[in-house]
């Protein structure tokens, strides 16, 4: 039993207006829902969990999606503790050894053979499994001039994309231990690499892209119109 946990609690501030991105609508639907349809429309996954700001009224309240249900529960001010909270939210019949995928709710082009080939990479590694993409660009260090300070090697160096895939025990111990020391995690990667765990990195695709501004937004709406 494989469920997908979606946090989507934020605000947006980084985007900008009143609306949360992941609710800003792209090809007809909101980013969330994009998402979510992804997740739920895939053979593998049996439910999703999505972790809600406490006074968010644009949920629109689904209760189930592509024949699969659809948990919604309060979620917290950072990331981790959205995680966590839908992790507390599962349905009791997810045993601690289940796979769970965790995937951004403003990240609506996701591909089915990139899910298919990140379970399979997670079930064969205990520590998980994250979709990522090598770093193509070449990466400058600013100084405090906003100079370039240096160069910086892109050898070895990949981009962390979701969903992120790990055991529920294991996704569960990372996230409180990280919270209890005071880390402020960015992904559940991270979390899970405090552990001394070490996830297998699986090649997605490049155009499943996290709306951050309204460029990606402009940039998510031309890709997902070229699927429909």
């Amino acid at each position: 039993m494989t469920w997908a946990l979606v946090p989507a609690a934020g605000s947006g501030r980084r985007f900008g207006g009143e609306v949360p991105k992941q609710y800003l609508h792209a090809a007809g639907k909101p980013l969330i829902a994009h998402a979510l349809e992804a997740l739920l429309s895939h053979p593998g996954i049996d439910g999703a969990v999505v972790a809600l700001a406490a006074d968010d009224p644009h949920w629109p309240g689904w209760t189930w999606l592509h024949g699969k249900p659809v948990i919604a529960c309060i979620g917290g001010g950072e990331r981790a503790e959205s995680v966590l909270a839908a992790l507390h939210a599962l349905p009791v019949e997810v045993a601690d050894d289940e796979l769970l995928l965790v995937h951004d709710a403003a990240r609506p082009n996701l591909r089915g053979d990139d899910i298919g080939k990140l379970i399979d990479a997670a079930n064969a590694c205990p520590d998980g499994a994250i979709l990522a993409a090598p770093v193509r660009d070449t990466l400058k260090r600013a100084g405090r001039d906003a100079r370039i300070a240096a160069t910086e090697s892109r050898d070895g160096m990949w981009r962390a994309l979701t969903p992120q895939a790990f055991r529920r025990d294991v996704l569960r111990r990372a996230l409180a231990s990280a919270q209890a020391e005071g880390i402020v995690v960015t992904d559940e990667a991270m979390a899970v690499e405090s552990l001394g765990r070490h996830p297998a990195l699986v090649e997605g695709r490049e155009d499943n892209l996290k709306v951050t501004t309204p460029a990606d937004l402009a940039l998510a709406e031309f890709l997902l119109a070229r699927r429909a």
